[in-house]
């Protein structure tokens, strides 16, 4: 990973995003404690005085919520560093997390579930903790996306060696929602993975803002890397399903989706205009098209940045400047089919049904009383349709600049204002060329411009076959035999006296090999073997990875000789449920999810369970006997109903719909 303590703007702002989130869970545990002090309380004054500091705390989190959403629009930091006069693009911020130690959860469970010397095992538990931090720091390049993707398919080992189905190992995960900065945390490995894919899909876009959008080479690269980011949140989204935390949630990951791939489709317009735009008839048609499919794009994310819940959570800033885009690129659309009206006239040798068909195209209705021939060969109506265009697109971009003028943060970013106003400034200048005198006669109502574009936009799958990495823990053995949810007996050791070159059993399968026909008067079984044991050892020479032939080699080679085998023996293991966490959906139930709140590990007790009084603030009426695992995080919920039952210091909130 890059340099930690490395001063670069990213940093400084991860940085600031780390802080934030610190300070946002201590007002956010205040809030809690004055709610639950004002249920418990009946002294009025006492309610006065708490009524008084929650007033206090929640401007503080308003405060810090409007301080982590500037963190989030500061875009020119992650734009391309040659001077540019493009709008900028918006990547996603990587989420943070704490130090996690793996040290003594998997040494105690080498020990004990694998019956082997823990010790031999530091060298790989510290290269999966310098990975993990190393993660925390990637570097904004596709070296930092195979690193963060190495992690994750880490993780999948480790999962299947160290996480039993069936109860936790008490390593606690703790991830802050990179758009409220509330802590979610869990002592499931899936809130791990789920926050990595996250990351690299937030890697993605900062790779893609990086981009220097003014070469066709650079242009690519931003398409390409959107739209890969968009394919591993859509992977995130299809397969976590019930991830407790909103800026992973479904609805929240779906927007996310829409974004990246309209950005992509920003880049593809700019990428077709790079060379310049000829001011010629089926050129402009074309162009037309492509920036009206822009800002149609831009109009559905606005649109769903405005819906329930994401409206919540989601930066402000993004919505007003889905807005600002939408508009602009609408504008120019309308700008791009004026100028074919008003500077084009037909021509004795220009093909009329060509030109009527081009144009026809771009309408999805002519205004009542027009035919599309006869406006190309009548003067007057192109000029008054023209006329209409450019009205249009002054409104479109008159209420770009409104509403990047309305909102602080958009309002200081240079460079949009620039753009925002050059283009305005064209069209006045456009309409102004033309004729006045028919203004009064006719007032055109331009229709609307149908989008299109040849160059579709789609998802890009994350291809993580093409990261090749070794399992950490190859030397416990094969993972189809030594996972975490199979159980063996403790090593047997066999003293095995071959007679007459016949070792009594045959062996089969493939890596570690199984005892197969054992013949109950050998010595084998006489000294415990038993039939379907797994031979792990053979000399004090370790053979989980050893064939059948390879281990009948070893047999033969010490002859006559006695020698010493270890084997194991596969118990039976009643399969159980996972407990209520964040959900891997690819052959797991599905289960509910809870909003976490993060506590310091030194004040929980891993080994027992959740006692009478919750050590977490949860709510949801459905969860209640299971959140013992996790520790929910509601927004304050004016008017909720009090729970009758004795309250534990932490109340639980009837606010169930607020759950994704």
């Amino acid at each position: 990973g890059c340099n930690p303590l490395a001063e670069t703007g990213r940093s400084k702002l991860q940085n600031q995003r780390a802080v934030l989130n610190q300070q946002i869970l201590r007002a956010v545990r205040m809030r809690a404690g004055a709610e639950n002090l004002l249920r418990a309380t009946t002294n009025n004054k006492v309610r006065e005085q708490v009524l008084l500091e929650l007033s206090f705390v929640n401007s503080d989190l308003q405060i810090l919520k409007e301080e982590l959403e500037g963190l989030n629009i500061s875009v020119e930091v992650y734009q391309n560093a040659e001077e540019t006069f493009s709008i900028p693009l918006v990547p996603l911020g990587l989420k943070e997390t704490k130090d996690v130690d793996f040290t003594l959860p998997l040494k105690d469970f080498i020990l004990e579930h694998y019956s082997q010397d823990s010790s031999e095992y530091e060298d790989e538990i510290a290269d999966l903790m310098d990975l993990r931090q190393a993660c925390r720091t990637p570097s904004r390049d596709e070296a930092g996306i195979e690193m963060l993707i190495s992690y994750f398919l880490q993780l999948g080992y480790v999962e299947n060696r160290f996480f039993p189905p069936t109860r936790h190992i008490g390593v606690l995960f703790t991830w802050y929602d990179s758009f409220t900065g509330v802590p979610v945390c869990q002592q499931n490995l899936l809130l791990e993975k789920a926050s990595i894919l996250f990351n690299i899909g937030a890697l993605y876009t900062q790779i893609g803002t990086r981009c220097n959008r003014q070469t066709q080479a650079g242009l690519e690269n931003a398409v390409d890397a959107f739209q890969k980011a968009a394919g591993v949140l859509s992977y995130l989204k299809e397969t976590f399903t019930h991830t407790p935390s909103y800026d992973m949630s479904p609805a929240m990951l779906n927007v996310l989706v829409k974004m990246m791939l309209a950005q992509a489709q920003e880049c593809v317009f700019e990428q077709i205009g790079l060379s310049g735009i000829r001011n010629e008839f089926f050129t402009l048609v074309k162009m037309t098209q492509e920036v009206a499919k822009v800002g149609e794009v831009y109009m559905l994310v606005n649109t769903a940045m405005n819906q329930e819940p994401v409206k919540e959570n989601i930066p402000y800033s993004w919505s007003k400047l889905a807005q600002i885009k939408s508009d602009h690129y609408r504008a120019l659309a309308h700008y791009f089919i004026a100028t074919i009206l008003c500077d084009h006239e037909l021509q004795p040798g220009d093909d009329e049904d060509q030109q009527e068909k081009a144009l026809s195209q771009l309408y999805d209705c002519v205004p009542e009383g027009l035919m599309v021939l006869a406006v190309l060969k009548d003067k007057v109506q192109r000029k008054q349709l023209g006329k209409a265009h450019l009205r249009k697109a002054i409104v479109y971009h008159e209420e770009a600049l409104r509403v990047c003028g309305l909102c602080k943060k958009l309002r200081n970013i240079e460079v949009l204002q620039e753009v925002l106003t050059a283009a305005h400034k064209r069209s006045l200048l456009k309409y102004a060329q033309q004729e006045t005198e028919d203004d009064f006669l006719s007032l055109i109502q331009a229709p609307n411009i149908l989008p299109k574009t040849e160059h579709k936009i789609e998802t890009i799958a994350p291809q993580f076959s093409k990261v090749k990495v070794k399992d950490f823990f190859h030397k416990l053995g094969p993972l189809t035999v030594f996972s975490a949810k199979q159980r063996w007996t403790a090593p047997r050791t066999i003293c095995l006296h071959p007679e007459a070159g016949e070792l009594g059993f045959s062996l089969k399968g493939g890596s570690p090999v199984q005892v197969y026909c054992l013949d109950p008067a050998c010595s084998a079984a006489s000294a415990g073997l038993k039939e379907g044991d797994y031979i792990v050892s053979v000399g004090g020479m370790d053979c989980k990875w050893l064939g059948v032939n390879e281990v009948l080699e070893k047999l033969k080679s010490v002859g006559k000789q006695p020698v010493e085998l270890e084997v194991i023996s596969c118990q039976d293991t009643a399969t159980s449920l996972h407990s209520k966490s964040a959900t891997y959906s690819m052959g797991m139930q599905k289960t509910y999810s809870l909003i976490c709140l993060a506590m310091d590990e030194d004040k929980i007790d891993q080994t027992k369970k959740a006692p009478l009084k919750l050590p977490f603030l949860s709510w949801g009426t459905k969860n209640r006997q299971k959140a013992a695992s996790t520790l929910c995080l509601p927004s304050a919920v004016a008017g909720s109903s009090q729970i009758k039952k004795k309250l534990s210091p932490f109340t639980l909130f009837n606010t169930e719909s607020s759950l994704y």
